[in-house]
């Protein structure tokens, strides 16, 4: 089987990004199409249309909607073409830049991406989640390639909330582990074959700068500033996670974050804060050194991720939801199957009950 990477054509990041993309912005289209929600498009929205008039770019701002759905999808297409746009913008949050994402698939226009937050990976990946108009699961679109472009200005990521910043650290947290599961097992990655040594250490290098960068960059987040080490963490949690998971592959973290989506209880959460109990359970499912284990709990509590089922909103009926979450984790076609041994859901059980002991304990050091 071949090794295969991909990632965006061009990723750039910085300060104000958003205002100075459109130097490398002209080499892809003469006008674009750019989408958003009201709240960022007051936030970014200048900012990004001034960018590109200043480079002589044509472009129409039209109101996202809310809802990554074919009907808005159409709706977005339609005004596009009335306006004779040749490539699209996408900026703020996941079902914003995944519409975007779409859009250009359709059209076969070059797309640009400019989150305004860094909670998880998705941004650089070849990938949109497709909702209902109701808000309800419909599909997954996968596209040939990524993104041409991801933007991402560090001086509006640095003043979201912090919380968000956090969850994609708890996202980048498990890219490593997966990565390394899949490289071993020979897994199939979402790029189409196997991990390449690249991707591996991209995924490692990854998994390095949160350790030593993470929480100087939770601190400046919360003054709201940018400093050397959050530019490293966003770069972590969009970039290398991005690259890392696409193309090595997720595994049982993953897996197990999927399975936690059953409980109410855990509605509350982010993507990454689920994950990051996920990472847990997998190197417990995985028999990692203890020594390894306690340097994932140390930077979890550092940094505000949840390391116990309390946390994660669990405190009732354990044994059954548990047994719940480890059946979903376990349905056929789940990445837990890239672990590279068998795993049934009495193991995965046995992993997430003893993850929770291991947080306990831990906590009650500290």
């Amino acid at each position: 089987m071949l090794q295969v990477i991909q990632s965006p054509a061009k990723y750039l990041q910085g300060p104000d990004a958003s205002a100075l993309f459109g130097q490398y912005a002209k080499n892809l289209a003469d006008s674009f199409f750019v989408i958003a929600d009201d709240f960022v498009m007051k936030l970014a929205g200048d900012k990004v249309l001034n960018g590109l008039h200043e480079h002589n770019i044509h472009c129409h701002a039209e109101r996202f909607n809310g809802e990554c759905s074919h009907v808005e999808i159409n709706r977005l297409i339609d005004i596009l073409k009335q306006k004779g746009c040749k490539g699209v913008v996408g900026i703020g949050g996941g079902k914003t830049l995944d519409t975007a994402k779409a859009i250009g698939y359709y059209q076969k226009l070059p797309v640009v991406i400019i989150p305004t937050i860094a909670s998880t990976d998705a941004p650089t990946s070849a990938l949109s989640v497709i909702y209902t108009e109701e808000g309800a699961f419909e599909e997954y679109l996968i596209y040939p390639k990524n993104p041409d472009m991801v933007v991402m200005d560090t001086t509006i990521i640095a003043k979201a909330p912090v919380r968000l910043l956090v969850a994609g650290m708890g996202d980048a947290l498990s890219t490593w582990f997966e990565a390394k599961a899949c490289y071993d097992a020979r897994a199939v990655s979402m790029a189409g074959g196997q991990s390449t040594a690249a991707a591996l250490s991209l995924a490692r290098l990854c998994y390095d700068t949160l350790m030593t960068e993470g929480e100087k960059a939770l601190l400046a987040a919360k003054a709201g500033v940018v400093t050397v080490a959050l530019e490293r963490v966003v770069e972590a949690n969009t970039y290398l996670s991005g690259i890392g998971f696409e193309s090595s592959g997720l595994a049982a973290a993953h897996a197990i974050h999927n399975g936690f989506t059953i409980l109410e209880e855990c509605h509350h959460l982010y993507h990454g804060e689920k994950v990051a109990f996920g990472t847990l359970a997998q190197l417990v499912l995985q028999n990692s050194p203890t020594t390894e284990i306690e340097t994932v709990l140390g930077f979890c509590q550092r940094v505000g991720l949840p390391v116990t089922l309390a946390q994660m909103g669990v405190k009732e009926g354990i044994e059954d939801k548990i047994m719940a979450v480890a059946k979903a984790t376990c349905a056929p076609g789940e990445t837990i199957h890239n672990m590279p041994f068998p795993v049934s859901a009495e193991s995965v059980y046995a992993a997430i009950l003893t993850a929770d002991r291991f947080g306990e304990q831990w906590l009650a050091r500290k």
